[in-house]
């Protein structure tokens, strides 16, 4: 029987933390639905309910599909392709609406972090927040995505981890984080550049929530991301990141066909079982079995293992010794994420010469083992530390979070 967390959001420390909370609240679709995030079978039907005929209605889908995904239209008087007629009949049904940008936030490394608004059921009650942060780098730029309004987990040194899970997003709200990024960055089509490259490059679902539990709709979003007529990214450059929902990892590779990365962290399941309590339900030898079965893993589409550098916790040449051998026959890089403070935590970062030792072993056993540089973190936006304005810190956390950062 799974463990389930319905109240504190608090709860999710120790060997003992519940392994899941309970969604408090469902998707309530609005009155008036956006097209962004519908496949075109679902574009379609939608045109079908409205009157459009058959025989009109793939080369609707081919227009409105170009301009929500290639041009970024906002609304349909943009789509001058489109008649009229037609385009007032659209406005009268649909919105090509994505989620409300509520706040921008730029870090000292321009990495930028959007508070978005996602409605529910035309209420602003029933409105939540997620966080998204765009990440600029010299040779790509990286989109980091949420996938739930909370999370699901309760992993004890993630601060996302800390919150309650409130809702799964839609496919729709899942894509509008890409479409809300482009907008901000005027990263569409008619973009004038020199090498007309886009500034989106790369996607990770790697922001609030665990995708695996969210299945369904992080699939059909990603399909529509990936698509060549479309936003498309190529499907190596985008990575799922899952702490280790089992039964659907081999259905990303089946379904869906991106790069994977599991959140690790430890290498001994009595330590796993404080640090990410799901180990609990999907032990270590089980989902490195999963890895090792991963449709289409190869040298050229390695599993990306997400290790973060806890001081005196997991951080020992035992600990790098170990976990090379645990992968041995997988395909495989070793992420090493020096630990990002947040206001509350109990852990502290590996000092810099112990994640140097820590990488040099991996690296002479053979594995790639690049240390993330941290981005972000002036503004909250570095791995582990994404947490939604609808829970705002406190005066005292941020004064807490301050000091941290001066003895950092």
């Amino acid at each position: 029987m799974t463990d389930t967390l319905t109240h504190s959001p608090e709860a999710g420390s120790g060997a003992g933390a519940p392994l899941e909370k309970t969604a408090l609240e469902t998707y309530v679709p609005l009155a008036k639905p956006s097209l962004v995030g519908l496949s075109r079978a679902e574009i379609s039907d939608a045109l079908g309910a409205i009157g459009v005929q058959p025989a009109q209605r793939k080369m609707r889908v081919q227009q409105l599909w170009h301009w929500i995904y290639v041009r970024g239209a906002q609304n349909f008087a943009d789509m001058t392709s489109i008649s009229k007629d037609m385009r007032a009949q659209l406005e009268t049904h649909f919105t090509v609406a994505r989620p409300e940008v509520v706040a921008e936030q730029i870090s000292n490394d321009g990495t930028r972090k959007w508070l978005l608004r996602l409605p529910s059921g035309d209420s602003i009650e029933k409105a939540h927040e997620v966080e998204c942060v765009y990440i600029p780098e010299t040779d790509r730029g990286t989109l980091c995505v949420s996938s739930q309004v909370g999370c699901t987990l309760t992993c004890s040194f993630c601060h996302t981890g800390t919150q309650r899970l409130v809702r799964n997003l839609t496919a729709g709200e899942i894509v509008g984080q890409i479409m809300v990024a482009r907008d901000r960055l005027n990263d569409w089509a008619d973009r004038e550049t020199p090498t007309g490259s886009r500034l989106v490059t790369n996607v990770v679902m790697m922001g609030m929530g665990e995708p695996l539990y969210n299945f369904e709709a992080v699939r059909d979003a990603l399909l529509i991301v990936s698509d060549n007529e479309g936003i498309g990214i190529s499907r190596r450059r985008i990575t799922l990141s899952t702490s280790g929902v089992v039964p659907n990892i081999a259905r990303t590779g089946d379904e869906i066909g991106v790069m994977l990365a599991i959140s690790l962290h430890a290498v001994r399941d009595e330590l796993r079982d404080e640090l990410v309590p799901l180990n609990r339900k999907y032990p270590i030898a089980e989902l490195l079995q999963a890895c090792r079965d991963y449709p289409g893993s190869s040298n050229a589409r390695r599993i990306t293992f997400e290790y973060v550098m806890l001081k005196g916790v997991n951080d020992s040449l035992d600990d790098a010794k170990l976990l090379v051998k645990m992968l041995k026959g997988i395909h495989a890089k070793i992420n090493l994420i020096p630990f990002n403070l947040w206001p509350g935590t109990r852990y502290e970062c590996s000092d810099w010469d112990q994640i140097e030792k820590f990488s040099e072993y991996i690296f002479n056993a053979g594995y790639s083992s690049p240390v993330r540089t941290p981005r972000g973190r002036d503004i909250l936006a570095a791995c582990g530390q994404l947490k939604s304005e609808t829970e705002k810190l406190s005066a005292r956390e941020r004064q807490a979070l301050r000091a941290m950062a001066m003895t950092d």
